[in-house]
């Protein structure tokens, strides 16, 4: 979507950088010129992406540089070290994309408290922790950065059988909101994205294993009648961490296939039959006939 180059001298860290999403938003901004800290747990992960994405690099013009570091997001410490090792490598920090997650599904009453804490732990947690860090190193060198959190839909909406993912999404959701009007003064911006359905290997397979994968089928409640792409999400993550998007803050985009829109108390209406609907449109002119007449 962007210009080549629209990212040049930019610097983003990246977390849950080695897999799905994650990986596939950094091979964007990468390709746009930004260099990229990719960090996650298991450090084997991230250095063969790094290797995948630093080849694929190599063959482009302009293409920016990966860096790889281990990061458990939970651990303060361990995010000053990736931010200590990013601008050793290139100089300062521009963007944060706040990325890693852990989600199940499952009744709420069937949880222990230790797995609703991992999910918390993780998304919420995990979120301000790397946002506050990143957010005070740029107050401190008047950095006009940019943070963009990787949302849901139901962050707002709430749902069910999630319940310790959708707690962790809205606070971190509510925490955007929040800082944009409070650190918009610093020039930091803070966005969100709400994706619907995005398939990725492995994960997908680990929210929705079977018989529950052949019991739902993702595309039946999407207007669009399809899955999102990863290169449809890279190319808004991208505009939202570029200067092309400088006045917007605070927002939370929803890229979805119109699936929460589908929601409505009529949508399932979709499925009556144009015989059917012939049938009700004779209804309700009878009815609305007697109702004159009665008048």
């Amino acid at each position: 979507m962007l210009r080549d180059g629209a990212l040049n001298g930019k610097t983003i860290i990246v977390t849950g950088g080695g897999t799905g999403l994650g990986k596939s938003i950094s091979r964007y901004l990468i390709q746009l010129g930004a260099n990229v800290t990719i960090c996650s747990r298991r450090q084997a992960v991230i250095d063969e992406t790094a290797r995948e994405l630093t080849e694929e690099a190599s063959q482009l013009t302009g293409a920016g540089q990966v860096l790889a570091v281990a990061c458990d997001v939970r651990n303060p410490e361990q995010i000053e070290n990736v931010m200590a090792e990013t601008i050793a490598r290139f100089g300062q920090i521009d963007g944060l994309l706040n990325n890693s997650a852990g989600n199940f599904i499952s009744p709420t009453e069937r949880l222990s408290y230790k797995a609703f804490d991992t999910i918390v732990d993780i998304v919420l947690r995990g979120t301000y922790y790397f946002t506050l860090a990143v957010g005070k190193y740029w107050i401190d060198n008047n950095i006009k950065g940019t943070v963009l959190n990787i949302s849901t839909t139901y962050a707002t909406t709430g749902s069910g059988y999630v319940v310790p993912s959708a707690v962790a999404k809205g606070g971190a959701l509510i925490m955007t909101k929040s800082l944009a009007a409070e650190w918009g003064k610093y020039g930091i911006r803070l966005n969100a994205i709400a994706p619907g359905p995005f398939p990725t290997k492995g994960a997908w397979d680990r929210l929705f294993p079977e018989p529950l994968a052949s019991m739902m089928d993702p595309t039946s409640r999407i207007p669009l009648k399809r899955v999102g792409e990863h290169g449809e999400l890279a190319n808004l993550a991208a505009f939202l961490l570029s200067d092309y998007s400088g006045y917007i803050t605070g927002e939370s985009i929803t890229i979805d296939g119109g699936e929460v829109l589908a929601a409505g108390e009529f949508s399932h209406l979709e499925k009556v039959t144009n015989d059917q609907w012939d049938m009700i449109e004779q209804t309700i002119k009878q009815a609305n006939k007697a109702s004159k007449g009665q008048a």
